[in-house]
């Protein structure tokens, strides 16, 4: 079966591959033979004509609103297509969790309220430390780097200078300087010291 003509009017056989100009009557009323195109030849019809966007604009000055408007318009949609896409999804995600939050909220609750869900402030505490200790130690560590001669970078130097500002903040959490819980070592200290002075009494 052929396929539609291309611009020049060559054919595309599509079970054999072959290509031809079909044959076509004159005016006369003789028959013109078809003509077969060899593999890989493209006429000048058929090779698709770039346009510069910029020449094209000027070209096509006060005729319409905003010149280039229309091509900005269309690289828009395009790129915005996948956004649409991805937000349009979690939308769905958020309606089906909101759906399901509902259907386990007691009829006297308010559902036009925000759901805020539960935090352990124990856990966030802890995740919080963790953070620190993580900065902290790679601070100690770039610390030790400049202490044996190396070359740091400002960022990096930055990062070693806030070594006691990060102690302090694990302090302020309930953590020692090595990010050990305080409440655990300061009770086994002053529990340790509560016994040596029952032995001495």
């Amino acid at each position: 079966m052929a396929a539609q003509p291309s611009n020049s009017g060559i054919v595309t056989d599509k079970s054999s591959g072959e290509r031809v100009i079909p044959e076509t009557l004159r005016a006369d009323g003789t028959l013109r033979k078809a003509i077969k195109i060899r593999p890989g030849y493209r006429p000048p019809e058929d090779v698709e004509v770039y346009k510069n966007r910029t020449a094209e604009s000027f070209r096509t000055r006060g005729k319409g609103p905003v010149p280039g408007a229309e091509g900005l318009k269309d690289d828009k949609q395009n790129q915005s297509s996948s956004a649409v896409n991805k937000n349009a999804k979690r939308r769905e995600a958020r309606k089906k969790a909101k759906a399901a939050g509902d259907s386990q909220v007691d009829d006297g609750a308010d559902k036009d309220e925000p759901k805020t869900e539960e935090l352990d402030p124990e856990a966030e505490r802890e995740k919080k430390a963790r953070n620190i200790k993580k900065k902290l130690r790679q601070a100690k560590d770039l610390k030790d780097k400049k202490d044996t001669g190396e070359a740091l970078l400002p960022e990096q130097i930055a990062k070693v200078i806030k070594i006691n500002e990060l102690i302090r903040e694990l302090a302020a959490l309930g953590f020692d300087a090595e990010g050990e819980p305080k409440d655990a070592t300061t009770t086994a200290a002053t529990s340790a010291a509560a016994a040596t002075e029952d032995g001495s009494s």
